[in-house]
């Protein structure tokens, strides 16, 4: 186990967090599925969370994370989601047509620590 540090704290907290696409729509490929990816980690690097492992499928999103404790896994989702959809809709036209708004993404999402089952359990599932 290793744990990760702060300026004044030494923590351990891993998340498992999955949403999906509005209706299920399985949108995520190709070319919007790589900017996608692209726009989770670099929200993610500047929020200081730790992507541990990622993917992608065509109507969803599993990401296992580190999060520090500054952040609460709600802000960091809302975050992520909020400028994934904006950054989409700005250079993705036919997806803007066909999402408008906000809603491409559903609106909650499922997070559970990692608890008393080990990360190696997670990273093979």
């Amino acid at each position: 186990m290793r744990y990760d540090t702060g300026k004044h704290t030494v923590y351990y907290h891993r998340f498992h967090i999955v949403w999906i696409t509005k209706y299920r729509y399985q949108v995520l490929r190709g070319a919007l599925r790589e900017r996608v990816r692209d726009i989770i980690r670099q929200v993610c690097e500047e929020l200081g969370v730790t992507i541990v492992s990622g993917v992608l499928s065509s109507d969803h999103v599993h990401m296992f994370v580190s999060i520090p404790p500054k952040l609460s896994v709600s802000e960091v989702v809302r975050r992520v989601k909020g400028r994934s959809v904006r950054k989409i809709q700005q250079e993705f036209p036919d997806i803007r047509k066909r999402y408008w708004g906000c809603r491409f993404w559903a609106r909650g999402y499922f997070c559970t620590t990692s608890g008393n089952v080990t990360d190696d359990i997670i990273l093979r599932y």
